[in-house]
């Protein structure tokens, strides 16, 4: 069975949605829609499956959502938990379905769905004058947010990486989905194969916002008692709500238990890789003469900027230096910049991280590095956003390419925020060197 996992790239979606299919099966897609930075569903990965009938586009797909804990999680007045979403289409004039919509306009109408405050979409809400409304909506967004980060955040990577509630991880092989699991992005091939095609993209997008999550937890914590219940809403049913407690400490050590298991994978890879090395396997000669071509480009090009070499001879593991560009921010540093590659490269990405710490909005706490390659499957695209990644400093302000919370706040703030920030930045630069 032959799977093909895209990103949608127009208008600056390349972070926002990703889909997969069956080539033999193209009418039946699964997607991944990011919940919007600044809502109770902020950074939450949720799926979705689309059916497309014969008849389409004169009538609309079938669209469920199967993020839902299997069956137990209701996730706004649009996302049931039986799966159903409930769109406006065939309503009011001028919200009627139109043969004009494809896949990428229905993708972002379910991402709209995912308000800042889903409560006033609620049947029966008054307004934000009324009292009641105003005590459920903030149990509503804070009830959302908890299970955004259990439901959407944890639990599928619990399953990718085969880590049981009792923090041990089995070898991914035997894995089977646990009742607490929901682990939806996957196909079962026709010999039994278990394939999860966003995997990858969660594991990244879980490194890069890290912090974000666990800052999260640190807001929404004091608003809650450890175990307090979640408060049912007057419109949930029997099989259609949210229930459930709150326990912001056990999430926050299961974040960190996901991360840990990450990290151990990422630093297993260039261990398979010398294996694949050794039986001359196709991906390991690609790599190195991928990486010949680059230092012969650098060569040519009399690049003194970055400096690259394969740690122990290894194609699955590179090392960038990188000496701060005269003239700007970064001037004087020297940063070691290490490349984890995957023996099943480029399905999964390369993992970079940044040493020493370098207080830069596009690099977390832990130096995990996010950048944006132009090509994917080519490592010379990804050098080259690196580098650029780590001396951009004038970009637009988008929540979804920042992993550092605090320097992002600073960079994003007032003139006196600015300057803070390049001041912290050049200490991190200066220490590069000592």
């Amino acid at each position: 069975m032959q799977i093909s996992v895209c990103l949608l790239l127009k208008q600056g979606l390349l972070l926002t949605l990703a889909v997969a299919y069956k080539d033999s099966d193209i009418r039946n897609v699964t997607a991944i829609v990011l919940g919007t930075p600044g809502t109770p569903y902020q950074f939450g990965l949720f799926e979705f499956s689309i059916s497309f009938g014969t008849d389409y586009p004169a009538t609309p797909p079938i669209v469920q959502i199967t993020t839902t804990n299997g069956g137990r999680c209701r996730f706004g007045p649009n996302l049931y938990a039986g799966g159903k979403v409930c769109f406006t289409w065939g309503g009011q004039r001028g919200e009627e379905w139109s043969s004009a919509q494809g896949l990428e306009s229905i993708l972002i109408s379910i991402q709209s769905l995912m308000s800042n405050n889903p409560y006033e979409n609620e049947p029966g809400y008054q307004g934000a004058h009324a009292p009641e409304d105003q005590e459920n909506s903030q149990a509503y967004i804070e009830k959302i947010r908890h299970e955004t980060l259990r439901i959407a955040v944890i639990q599928p990577l619990e399953s990718s990486l085969g880590i049981q509630s009792d923090g041990t991880v089995k070898p991914s092989e035997s894995k089977n989905i646990g009742e607490d699991d929901d682990c939806d992005d996957s196909f079962d091939d026709e010999d039994g194969t278990f394939f999860e095609p966003f995997a990858d993209l969660r594991k990244r997008r879980f490194l890069w916002y890290f912090d974000s999550y666990m800052q999260a937890i640190k807001e929404a914590e004091p608003q809650v008692r450890r175990r307090q219940r979640f408060e049912t809403m007057p419109f949930e049913t029997e099989d259609n709500c949210m229930r459930g407690h709150f326990n912001y400490p056990e999430l926050r050590r299961r974040l960190i238990r996901v991360k840990e298991a990450i990290i151990k994978e990422t630093h297993n890879w260039p261990i398979e890789g010398l294996e694949a090395k050794k039986q001359e396997a196709s991906l390991a000669v690609s790599l190195q003469s991928q990486y010949e071509q680059i230092v012969e480009d650098f060569k040519h090009r009399h690049n003194f900027t970055v400096d690259l070499r394969l740690v122990h001879e290894n194609p699955f593991l590179w090392e960038l230096i990188y000496f701060g560009r005269p003239m700007t921010q970064l001037d004087g540093g020297v940063f070691k910049i290490k490349i984890y590659l995957s023996p099943r490269f480029p399905e999964e990405q390369p993992r970079v991280v940044v040493e020493p710490e370098l207080f830069h909005y596009r690099v977390s706490k832990d130096g995990t590095l996010c950048y944006f390659p132009k090509r994917t499957e080519e490592m010379r695209h990804h050098i080259e956003a690196i580098v650029e990644a780590l001396e951009e400093e004038s970009a637009p302000y988008d929540p979804r390419t920042t992993v550092n919370p605090e320097a992002s706040k600073m960079f994003w703030g007032s003139p006196e925020d600015r300057k803070n920030y390049n001041r912290a930045l050049r200490r991190s630069v200066q220490k590069s060197v000592e």
